[in-house]
């Protein structure tokens, strides 16, 4: 008892930041990406601040030359960026290394601490793309408000003191209305001492000042002073030790989730550098689709329990050592097959905004995999052309029915058991995967009439609208151009409509309803020189100009294509449409 209180020890904030800065505190590979929303932060400094503790750190003292030379570590983040800049920097370390602490728990905390004092915060602005740029992820510091106490009802984070991230035009803004006074947390490293830093609290005219002069000297303390990072320091040199403390340790704190704990299994125990590889494929899959697809690591190991493991759900024991070493094995192929999947749905037409269940990919991973054609599948659009066209068709149906919305293990392990059975067959066993869940009513890949009157009625914008489309287009050459949605009766018309003298109020109010003119029944798939060619012009002046094949877009032929009988052609055009998604879905 009296060894573990001895290893219990503390320092100040600085004195932590400044190891992390010299490489004395480094991240072991065990440990997942830093996760706090800037929110997070802020309410650590207010706790600080408030003289809160802020929990127990704990650190694990590296001595042993083999430890150093045959695992990975990693430097702590500086400058945060959602999406593009989350990934810790590997640092290479040898037998010859001197001795550093790893950070077993804490590296939220320290990461928080570390970001806000010395370096940035990015995060994506409300809706705008996923680009790296600083108009969508402008740049952040964390300030403190020395106007006063925090004062916001509808804030339930209880904060007394009123730190914030803020962009440079968002600092420059409040300092400009007067209506705070922001200082800059950066700012505290400008001063040699501890006098100075108090001299010039106390000679700079502060809006509040018995808000100031109390509030800046106390943080300085927090930082530079008083020893708030209390921690227990392990020095055995036992790495399956410190797995099991790392596993027990993280259970509080941010959630551990089981992909969390399997990617530590797979990181501990890989030879390559997993972190690295991972997010070496999440930025190949980033670069497919306009948008990009978004994998992460758990899409990863998920895929790869589908393809190793007896058991897929996301639990310690079904991540064997011999299913690891069959992932770090066959890794060129798993990270080829993964690429594969996903350029060959960009190839349907698909991207991020119009495939919301990632998971669906997976089985496509499978079959690819199985068969042995992640070098072929994409080459040449004439090979495997019956495989893709079957595949293409399961793949809408379940966006359409939903199936991966919950349960997805359920469905990825029948999925597979299905594709097992006919493993040596060159076709994708579509009807034998829709008859292995016909007793599902949730999971069924059948449609019936009603729900097919609703997939005609989704709007343009629908993310399952294309979906639907790619189906009904489904005699399209999707492998060799890429196909857009657009409106037949073009959209411009009826938003800019105004009541004609040959318009009745119930026509306007008709016309006027983009229930009738922005859904299905108006829509089309163009592949791109057609869509230039369209653009907003009438849809019976483009049809004759350019001698558009009305079967092929499937454009009714017995009404008539002026605007003025939008009404009985959208009647027939869907009664077209229906007719058809029922042959295909049957």
């Amino acid at each position: 008892m009296a060894d573990l209180i001895q290893n219990f020890k503390a320092t100040t904030i600085n004195e932590a930041l400044k190891n992390i800065a010299s490489r004395k505190y480094l991240l072991p590979a065990i440990q997942r990406k830093f996760v706090w929303k800037s929110e997070q932060i802020e309410k650590l400094f207010d706790s600080i601040l408030q003289g809160y503790p802020i929990n127990t750190f704990m650190l694990w003292k590296i001595t042993d030359g083999s430890i150093k030379k045959g695992h990975m570590f990693y430097d702590f983040l500086l400058h945060y960026k959602e999406h593009f800049h989350e990934n810790n920097e590997h640092f290479a370390t040898d037998a010859q290394t001197e001795d550093f602490y790893a950070v077993i728990d804490g590296q939220q905390r320290l990461t928080s601490l570390y970001v806000a004092l010395k370096g940035t915060y990015a995060y994506k602005l409300p809706r705008v793309w996923y680009i790296e740029c600083e108009e969508n992820f402008p740049t952040r510091k964390l300030y403190l408000d020395l106007s006063g106490e925090y004062q916001n009802d509808n804030d339930e984070r209880t904060m007394k003191y009123n730190f914030k991230f803020l962009t440079k035009a968002e600092y420059e803004k409040s300092i400009e209305k007067g209506e705070q006074e922001w200082f800059d947390l950066h700012d505290l490293y400008n001063f040699s001492s501890e006098n100075e830093f108090l001299r010039y609290v106390f000679s700079n005219d502060w809006k509040n000042k018995s808000f100031a002069e109390d509030t800046l000297p106390t943080l300085y303390s927090k930082i530079f002073k008083e020893p708030l990072i209390t921690y227990y320091q392990e020095d055995k040199q036992e790495i399956d030790k410190v797995l099991e403390i790392f596993i027990r340790t993280n259970r509080g704190g941010e959630p551990l989730s089981y992909s969390n704990l399997l990617m530590s299994f797979v990181t501990a125990y890989w030879q390559k550098d997993t972190r690295t590889e991972f997010q070496r494929l999440c930025e190949q899959i980033f670069a497919i689709g306009n948008p990009g697809f978004m994998i992460d690591s758990d899409f990863i190991l998920k895929t790869c329990l589908v393809l190793f493991s007896k058991d897929i759900k996301f639990r310690l024991n079904n991540f064997k050592t011999e299913v690891v070493a069959e992932i770090e094995q066959n890794w060129e192929r798993i990270s080829k097959c993964i690429r594969e999947a996903f350029r060959l749905i960009e190839s349907w037409g698909f991207n991020y905004s119009n495939m919301k269940a990632r998971n669906a990919v997976i089985p496509i991973v499978y079959y690819i995999y199985s068969h042995d054609i992640e070098k072929t599948i994409n080459d040449n659009p004439l090979m495997h052309k019956e495989e893709k066209d079957i595949m293409r068709k399961w793949f809408c149906i379940s966006l359409l029915r939903h199936v991966f919305g919950g349960q997805s293990d359920y469905v990825l392990k029948g999925i597979r058991d299905v594709l097992n059975e006919h493993v040596n067959e060159n076709r994708f066993p579509f009807d034998e995967i829709k008859e292995a869940f016909k007793g599902n009513q949730s999971k069924s890949l059948s449609f019936n009439e009603e729900v097919i009157d609703g997939l005609l009625s989704l709007h343009k914008d629908d993310p399952s609208c294309y979906p639907v489309m790619a189906l009904i287009y489904s005699h399209f050459d999707f492998g060799n151009q890429v196909y857009h949605k657009d409106h037949l009766h073009p959209a411009a018309y009826f938003v800019n409509l105004k009541k004609e003298n040959w318009m009745s109020e119930e026509d306007f109010q008709f016309y006027k309803d983009n229930e009738n003119w922005d859904t299905m029944q108006n829509l089309q798939l163009l592949n791109g020189s057609l869509n230039e060619s369209k653009n907003a012009r009438p849809l019976e002046e483009w049809i004759k100009e350019r001698n558009i094949d009305l079967d092929n877009q499937l454009i009714p032929k017995d009404v008539s294509l002026d605007v003025k009988d939008f009404k009985e052609f959208i009647t027939k055009r869907r009664a077209l449409l229906k007719e058809r998604l029922m042959t295909i879905v049957q």
